[in-house]
């Protein structure tokens, strides 16, 4: 017989699924992971096998029933990567590989559509600055370029509501993951019609559809097949889930007026809670709907920063590990390092929106050795998160405590300069922790499952965090720095080489 109830958690992101299960009392007792590759066939592409993320989720799950008796399970929960396009036959099987959001091949798809609306009003209804990295412009540019796959297509869908249709047979989607299609009106609570007709009037021969928008806490049964294969109890209730940075705060217990996450990945995500709808005249952050109804995300997501780290452990050390270059980092003072403008992924979000950003690296000279660009590097990573979080003081969020997660979290020194640099107090899980997006989905599953209440499901960022207090002295050095960073940035936007229509949009 069960002595307890345990939730699953699943979180599909980019370079890998991790998976966690949360006891009724919220203790973590088991934790999975499993990755895949990113294809990138061609310049700025950047594909995924949609077999490749169940052969993850089923090796994550049958990895934490080895850990956990599995009949104990009362639910799973599902997080996930977005925005990233799965395309979908008449029989809901994928008919071509998906699109990730590091993919960059629709920035004009995207300006054109945002344009035919108005930029300004799309932004007021859906919260979001449409652009290329959306599923809308994503359909679109495969419409243009792939005819025989979009006209084979029947519907569109996301990374994470793949997933619930392969486990459960039903095709859906929730609020924050439908913000990710370019589409979905905050204040109406649904698909926008003039923006699908006029998205749709653009395609030759095709017309997919939409998921179903449904609650973050709707449930559907396992499915009998999946279930035998993975000798689960079939039933079981799948919980639909969110975004990927919406259950990363709620994993991370940020859920108030004013509490920011920052969970660093493959890209950082930084979140501030708002009680209240509030949009930004510059559309320097997303908006997006979080777990608890009627609140919301104010976000701005930085491309390539776990990325960026990765890359340039390979440049340097011959390894992917950005922990390595924190340790570079470590041996250079913040101030004797050259400008490195750390925008790698094809342009930038956070607070900039400017596909036609590049990476950059400004000042050097030959006294500069690795340790000089290891540490310019994650200057610019901090001083990009600096300009986030200075967004979300304009927007009358308090400047409260960041939570942070992830990758960065483990990085040396990184927590402690985030902490200099903003004025704000830091906490940081420990080293290895960066479960809280998977940890999110198994709370909301609790609560769909049991009708658990959140302060009752104990939250990852609750205990064990590390917590650092700024440094007064520094602030001088990072406010200079910043201006610095201020000024190679409108020197690199001069040099401008993208499209024309890219850059007034910009």
């Amino acid at each position: 017989m069960p002595t307890q109830r345990l939730y699953i958690g699943l979180d599909l992101g980019t370079s890998g699924l991790k998976g966690v299960a949360l006891s009724d009392g919220g203790a973590v007792v088991a934790r999975a992971k499993a990755s895949y590759p990113t294809h990138r066939p061609v310049p700025l592409a950047a594909e995924q096998d949609t077999a490749d993320w169940i052969m993850a989720a089923e090796s994550a799950l049958r990895e934490l029933a080895r850990q956990c008796n599995c009949d104990e399970w009362a639910g799973i929960g599902l997080s996930g990567m977005l925005p990233t396009l799965v395309t979908l036959s008449a029989s809901n099987l994928p008919n071509g590989p998906a699109v990730t959001w590091e993919d960059a091949r629709a920035e004009l798809q995207g300006s054109r559509l945002r344009e035919l609306i108005g930029a300004d009003d799309l932004y007021r209804l859906t919260g979001q600055w449409l652009d290329g990295r959306y599923l809308l412009p994503m359909f679109e540019r495969i419409a243009e370029d792939v005819h025989l796959r979009a006209s084979q297509t029947a519907a569109i869908c996301s990374a994470k509501d793949y997933l619930f249709l392969h486990l459960t047979g039903a095709l859906a989607t929730d609020p924050s993951t439908a913000s990710g299609f370019g589409c979905y009106g905050l204040e109406a609570g649904a698909w926008l019609p003039e923006v699908v007709s006029a998205a749709r009037a653009r395609l030759t021969g095709s017309s997919p559809e939409l998921p179903e928008v449904m609650s973050a806490t709707t449930t559907r049964p396992l499915l009998p097949c999946v279930a035998a294969t993975l000798g689960l109890r079939a039933g079981l209730p799948i919980c639909l889930g969110a975004a990927d940075s919406v259950l990363g705060a709620l994993g991370l217990g940020v859920r108030a007026h004013g509490e920011v996450a920052y969970v660093a990945g493959t890209s950082s995500v930084i979140l501030g809670v708002s009680s209240h709808l509030v949009f930004d005249h510059s559309h320097r952050y997303l908006v997006t709907p979080m777990a608890d109804e009627g609140v919301f995300g104010l976000e701005m997501d930085l491309l390539a920063t776990g990325s960026s780290l990765a890359w340039l452990a390979g440049v340097l050390l011959e390894s992917r590990s950005p922990e390595a270059v924190g340790a570079l980092a470590a041996q250079i003072a913040p101030e004797e390092a050259p400008v490195f403008l750390p925008y790698l992924g094809g342009g930038e979000q956070g607070a900039l929106w400017d596909p036609c950003l590049k990476g950059s690296l400004i000042g050097l000279d030959l006294r500069h050795g690795r340790g000089h660009l290891a540490r310019a590097l994650l200057n610019g990573i901090v001083l990009e998160s600096r300009r986030c979080l200075a967004v979300l003081e304009e927007a009358g969020l308090p400047p409260s405590t960041v939570h942070l997660a992830g990758g960065s979290a483990g990085v040396p020194g990184f927590a402690a300069e985030l902490a200099d640099a903003t004025g704000r107090r830091v906490t940081a899980q420990p080293d290895g922790d960066t479960d809280s997006s998977a940890a999110g989905a198994a709370i909301l599953a609790a609560i769909a499952v049991d009708g658990a209440s959140m302060e009752r499901v104990f939250a990852v960022g609750s205990g064990g965090a590390q917590v650092t207090e700024p440094e007064s002295g520094r602030a001088a050095v990072w406010d200079h720095l910043f201006a610095r960073h201020g000024r190679a940035l409108a020197a690199v936007r001069s040099f401008d080489d993208g499209p024309d229509e890219l850059r007034e949009d910009a």
